[in-house]
This record gives structure tokens, sequence and C-alpha cells, in this order.
């Protein structure tokens, strides 16, 4: 979690997120790694590396910086998040 935080405040600086939103996204940043493992273990298959080291960008990204609504997937001004981190 102080990870996170560290990185939100490199990308945004301390003024602009304060500690509970870090937090939150924090959290969100662990469920997103449970679910990783959860699927990897799940399909007894699987390299979880490369979805367990985006997670915290990703949090940040999706839940705090995109501009997306999952109740409005077809709006055509909603943000589009493309993501290869190929065979890293």
């Amino acid at each position: 979690m102080k990870i996170l935080y560290k990185l939100i405040t490199l990308l945004k600086g301390a003024n602009n997120m304060d500690k509970n939103r870090a937090r939150e996204l924090a959290i969100i940043s662990d469920k997103i790694r449970k679910n990783v493992l959860t699927a990897v273990y799940s399909a007894a298959s699987g390299h979880p590396g490369g979805s367990l080291s985006i997670s915290d960008i990703l949090s940040v990204l999706y839940f705090d910086e995109m501009n997306v609504d999952p109740s409005n997937p077809s709006d055509p001004d909603r943000d589009r998040f493309v993501l290869s981190k190929g065979h890293c």
C-alpha cells in the first residue's frame, strides 16, 4: 500500500489527492492482485507477473483518471485503455 501511495504522489502531486483516496486505490489494487492470483490458480496455468506488476498503475488510471462509466459502455466520449505488455 505504501508503494502505491508513493506512486500516486509522484504522478499527481501530493496536493491533488488526499490520503483516503490513495488508500481506496491501494485497496482496489490489492483486489486486482487477488483476482489475478485466483484466476491463475483456478486455471492451473498462467504467468501472473505481468498482471501483478501493472495493478497499481491500472487502478490509478482506470478508477481515478480515465473517463469511464461502466453503466454506459457505449459512450462515444469514453476513454479507452489499450495495454500490451507482450512477453515481459
